[in-house]
């Protein structure tokens, strides 16, 4: 009995809720701690190893814009995301869901085997576990990056040692 339960909560300390309720509280820390947002603009990522994997080769970025990008990710977690904001968005995915339709009509007119049926099955459930553990890496990198922009804030403003 007691066996079952510790793999239980291994199991559970690597869950996607497990994972987003980090995510979710990292970014509540750090918007709890952040008062003055404003003082992150024109701050560099360089400094700092876990923000500078946010930069992208086109864009410099401010520790300010991610911190945005992390509040919305959050907002997205928790709100789900907002699809139509724009023409383009909505023209996008409704080429996905039409090719995924005509996709699907065509393999249920091919699809006469059990045989195939099966392959479709796996084939999603891998292409679930794939994306699950993707999601689960995402979230755990979102994470940490979150919680380095609450160090480095603490950092710039000389309070390290406040709420340890």
């Amino acid at each position: 009995m007691m066996m079952m339960q510790l793999q239980e909560t291994t199991t559970q300390k690597n869950s996607l809720f497990n994972a987003m309720n980090s995510f979710i509280g990292a970014v509540k820390n750090m918007d709890q701690t952040i008062l003055l947002p404003s003082l992150l603009r024109d701050v560099p990522l360089d400094e700092d190893s876990q923000m500078s994997s946010l930069k992208s080769e086109e864009d410099e970025g401010d520790m300010y814009s991610y911190y945005q990008l992390l509040k919305s990710i959050r907002g997205e977690i928790e709100w789900g995301v907002r699809h139509g904001t724009s023409d383009e968005t909505r023209k996008e995915s409704m080429k996905v869901t039409r090719s995924h339709s005509s996709m699907s009509m065509s393999s249920l007119s091919s699809a006469s085997s059990e045989e195939e049926d099966e392959i479709e099955d796996e084939n999603l459930q891998s292409q679930f576990q794939y994306h699950l553990t993707g999601l689960q890496m995402v979230l755990s990198k979102l994470t940490n990056q979150a919680n380095s922009l609450t160090k480095r804030y603490k950092k710039e403003l000389g309070i390290g040692g406040w709420g340890q």
